[in-house]
């Protein structure tokens, strides 16, 4: 069931929106050749503890899972789409990293992501990277009141389909704000005009996620993250919007 936030609530979102983009711009930062993705959660935690918030990622347990989200903070190398697990892995030059970070700051949950290149890549890598993010900015721009979420999903889509990139059908944007996943779900392909309305005061998560290879995906043993089934490096950028009846607003920006 969709949940609309209270104008309180949507105060409380704008400032953890805010500092969520701000931790995740400092951890951009410290993602460098040598460092471990174990060092990046650490970084995050105690950036998270700076701002008086909490990890929302840590000790989740999605629904219908045995496990427990291990880390605070995901961080996904090339072929991993999402929901790696920060470990002794060490950073290399030339990797393609995402980083997503889920905040719960008074009692209300914000979501972001970004993929950064760590040192000098090849162009196709910087071809995906600069396709999803372009996705991420059209999904917003389609996010208006009125339309519905296939609006979203097609402008998505539209911009993997003119890149030829694949486009990962398995995961997916969704509602956020009372808890880390809401309804909708908020797909990255669709048809315009169609799926669930959006209205004023509904806050969503628009995830992008695209391959340079197929759209097929593969769950490690870990139970938490997915891959390319193929192979190939895979990008995701991520804001919390909110809905308002004068356009989307971005309540992840720095």
């Amino acid at each position: 069931m969709i949940k609309l936030k209270t104008k309180s609530d949507i105060a409380k979102l704008r400032e953890g929106g805010k500092r969520l983009g701000e931790i995740l711009k400092i951890l951009a930062t410290k993602t460098k050749p040598g460092v471990t993705t174990a060092e990046l959660d650490d970084y995050a935690r105690e950036l998270i503890k700076q701002n008086g918030a909490e990890a929302s990622f840590l000790n989740y347990r999605p629904a219908g899972s045995r496990l427990a989200y291990p880390t605070a903070l995901c961080v996904s190398i090339n072929d991993e789409i999402v929901h790696g697990i920060p470990s002794k892995r060490v950073i290399k030059t030339g990797d393609l990293v995402s980083l997503d970070l889920g905040l719960k700051y008074e009692g209300l949950f914000t979501d972001a992501a970004l993929t950064l290149a760590v040192g000098k890549v090849d162009t196709e890598a910087e071809r995906l990277m600069g396709a999803t993010r372009e996705a991420l900015t059209l999904a917003i721009k389609a996010a208006v009141a009125g339309a519905m979420t296939g609006d979203v999903g097609a402008a998505a889509q539209a911009v993997a389909e003119r890149n030829k990139l694949g486009i990962v059908r398995d995961l997916a944007g969704h509602g956020v704000g009372y808890a880390v996943h809401e309804d909708p779900l908020v797909p990255n392909f669709g048809r315009a005009g169609e799926g669930e309305k959006l209205v004023p005061n509904l806050v969503i998560a628009i995830e992008p996620m695209f391959t340079l290879g197929r759209e097929e995906t593969k769950l490690l043993s870990d139970g938490f993250t997915f891959v390319t089934a193929d192979g190939s490096l895979s990008a995701h950028f991520e804001h919390t919007v909110l809905i308002t009846k004068d356009g989307p607003e971005i309540l992840t920006l720095a």
